[in-house]
């Protein structure tokens, strides 16, 4: 949805982007890489100041659509009334650019407690110190992370053990698609196999020209949401070994990925069709996406495409679905790739026990969690939230609830550059989707060279 947690990679969080612009995503790196060294500051243990005493605690958040802002502001008044000591100050859109530079300068005017849509960046907020560990105030607080979050959420809420952020909210991926357009084709149920997605895709297809009128799925990597790291969940890869090094070109999952991948742009047509006909979508935030008109018959998405479709006037009955899985892995279907926003207290904040109970509020209290899930069509991130009879009831929403609480959905794993890892194997998609790259064993080695040299430069 315009403003929602996944938007560190599609605008992550929410200045929405072309999938994975190179200037853009490294400049978001670069801006995070400048933590290292730079931030101060106690790491959860060290917090001195009292919780209980008169204070004001900056906020800053990346909401900016009216709802969204007013939602998050309904949670802020809630937690004053539970704590009318501490008054918060809250900061609406703030990019992650502005973010890191204000986590690096620390002073007066820098935040107590930031929300970013940028996962992929956990690693770097971690490693550089530039937000405070939690382990010791989830301790005090006596609440055990793995009995309150999803393990997913954990994971990539986490660096290396160290657990700088916590999820606020997140987002499942899975399968939206045209109910009368699978009717008229005669498909009973949506696939649950890649093999049974490839012949469904071609059956909805219908060719116009040097076009199409109806096409099944875009798989293009330029298409919306058409990333390694989305279709990398149903596939299992796992990007790096044991010792932190990148094995892409050894994992056989990732090269049945791009052969998938690559397969299914040629039987829809090749590349160059495809991407004429993908010249022709409207905006993925605006009425005009190419789901809503019709355009594609199916869309990779996340749990907020149901209420975008239906504001939007999609004059057809939408189904929900996970995404399928690979022929043989049909025991693990029902999963699906998570991402969300993530809250941290500053660790140059001098009032981070006040500032703990803000984000320990946000994140664990059951009804401010629901209210705000319910507010802005997010994914609940407690377990607790997720099993809430107050959580919206809608059949289309809970798909993604389920999603996001199978035990195979996966998030991609933290690193310490960030995602410059993904966007160097979403590069390799567009030259081997494209016939630019001809071998996909070498671009897998050569991306793999590239990845580690990056995190080498990045330490």
């Amino acid at each position: 949805m315009p403003g929602h947690p996944r938007a560190a990679r599609s605008r992550s969080g929410r200045t929405r982007r072309a999938p994975y612009a190179r200037t853009a995503a490294l400049a978001a790196v670069t801006a995070v890489c400048l933590l290292a060294g730079a931030c101060t500051g106690s790491s959860g243990g060290g917090a001195q100041d009292d919780p209980d005493a008169e204070t004001t605690l900056t906020f800053w958040h990346g909401w900016s659509a009216p709802s969204e802002v007013e939602a998050i502001d309904a949670n802020i008044e809630a937690f004053e009334e539970k704590h009318p000591n501490i008054t918060v100050k809250t900061v609406k859109n703030v990019s992650d650019d502005k973010l890191n530079q204000a986590l690096r300068a620390g002073g007066g005017d820098s935040p107590d407690v930031v929300s970013s849509f940028a996962t992929d960046n956990v690693g770097r907020f971690c490693a550089a110190n530039a937000l405070a560990d939690l382990k010791p105030f989830l301790a005090k607080s006596g609440i055990d992370p793995a009995k309150t979050f999803p393990k997913p959420m954990l994971d990539y809420t986490q660096y290396e053990g160290k657990r700088c952020t916590l999820p606020l909210l997140g987002d499942a991926y899975g399968l939206y698609y045209n109910k009368d357009a699978f009717a008229k084709a005669g498909i009973e149920a949506p696939p649950k196999t890649f093999s049974e997605f490839d012949e469904v895709a071609k059956k909805l297809t219908k060719e116009k020209g040097d076009s199409y009128s109806q096409l099944g799925f875009m798989p293009n990597y330029h298409g919306y949401e058409s990333t390694v790291e989305h279709f990398g969940a149903q596939f299992g890869v796992d990007y790096f070994d044991a010792d932190g090094r990148a094995a892409n070109a050894s994992d056989p999952g990732m090269k049945a990925l791009f052969t998938w991948q690559r397969e299914l742009v040629d039987a829809l047509g090749g590349f160059e069709k495809l991407e004429r006909h993908r010249s022709t979508f409207g905006d993925e935030w605006g009425a005009k996406h190419p789901f809503h008109t019709g355009q594609v018959a199916m869309q990779l998405d996340g749990e907020w495409r149901g209420k975008m479709a239906k504001e939007a006037g999609a004059d057809f009955e939408i189904g929900t679905a996970p995404l399928p899985v690979p022929d043989g892995q049909e025991d693990s279907y029902g999963k699906g790739y998570l991402s969300g926003t993530v809250v941290g207290v500053a660790s140059s904040s001098p009032r981070q026990n006040a500032a703990w109970e803000l984000v320990r509020f946000l994140t664990t209290d059951t009804n401010a969690v629901v209210d705000f899930a319910n507010a802005i069509h997010n994914v609940p991130s407690t377990l607790a939230a997720m099993k809430s009879p107050r959580l919206n009831e809608d059949p289309d929403y809970r798909t993604f609830v389920k999603i996001a609480q199978h035990p195979g959905s996966r998030h991609a794993p933290g690193s310490v550059n960030g995602a410059a890892y993904l966007l160097t194997l979403q590069d390799l998609g567009y030259a081997y989707e494209s016939g630019r790259e001809k071998s996909l064993d070498a671009g897998l080695r050569k991306a793999d060279r590239q990845i580690d040299k990056d995190l080498a430069q990045a330490g």
